[in-house]
């Protein structure tokens, strides 16, 4: 039967300990452009994940103003409506004196000068 090794091969072939040599002071201190690349990829998914938080809650309270807004109009625009029929204006104007005209207006002619 033949010895087990200490350091069993991979399917690849790379032993176990391999992985060592790979990670040292020399290739961690030459890879640091590429880490801070990396961090600076992770900051920026963070902050536009709370961008877009902020956004949707801007828009979701922005809606909900506009909907209030058109309930409003929608309220006053059936007030004025209203309030603008002959009987409604009749009884607004009459406590100052006003009342509505029972025979038709007269018609002035004018004669051209010669």
């Amino acid at each position: 039967m033949a010895e087990k090794k200490d350091n069993t091969t991979s399917q690849a072939g790379v032993t176990k300990s391999d992985w060592k040599k790979y990670i040292s002071h020399k290739w961690v201190v030459k890879n640091i452009p590429f880490f801070l690349f990396l961090t600076l990829l992770a900051v920026l998914y963070i902050y536009n994940g709370h961008y877009t938080d902020k956004l949707n809650l801007k828009i979701s309270t922005t809606e909900k103003h506009i909907k209030e807004l058109e309930y409003e109009y929608k309220t006053i625009k059936s007030d004025v409506i209203f309030r603008s029929k002959a009987s409604e204006l009749i009884k607004a104007v009459e406590p100052l004196g006003l009342k509505e005209l029972t025979e038709p207006p007269i018609v002035l002619e004018t004669t051209p000068v010669k």
